[in-house]
């Protein structure tokens, strides 16, 4: 069948590494990541990653904090807020809503910044995902006060 790509064998990609990592986007998205995230972060997501995809470590601290985050054009606080809609409209992020919740006051969101961001996409992503999201960081809200 012409024209078709050939999967690659079991060998050939145990052989090839699946990540080539950039040094200097590797340090941009480290000092982003442990600014958002604190100090023992980045220990706490290789642990959960290491026996299943360590290269999703890589890839976050390399491409989402080094190479997206740390674009200019937004500033840290806005960028936040649109990962928490984010994690509101797909409904079932919930580590990544609270962790970008906790990283949105680290980076000094106020609570009703959060509270409405998280609301603004009640008619993109309904009342359900909107309302789950506000129980879901609740406790990290209340506790801001």
């Amino acid at each position: 069948m012409e024209g078709i790509p050939r999967p690659l064998s079991a060998s050939l990609l145990k052989e090839r590494p699946m990540f080539s990592s950039n040094p200097e986007l590797r340090q941009r998205g480290m000092a982003i990541f442990e600014q958002l995230f604190g100090d023992g972060a980045r220990e706490a997501v290789t642990r959960d990653m290491e026996e299943l995809c360590p290269d999703f470590v890589d890839m976050t601290i390399e491409w989402a904090m080094g190479g997206i985050t740390a674009r200019p054009g937004l500033d840290l606080i806005t960028r936040e807020l649109v990962v928490i809609a984010s994690c509101v409209t797909l409904g079932h992020a919930v580590t990544q809503l609270r962790a970008h919740t906790q990283a949105a006051l680290k980076a000094g969101a106020t609570r009703e910044q959060i509270v409405e961001a998280i609301l603004q996409v009640k008619f993109y992503a309904g009342g359900a995902a909107v309302r789950n999201a506000l129980v879901h960081v609740k406790d990290i809200l209340i506790s801001t006060v």
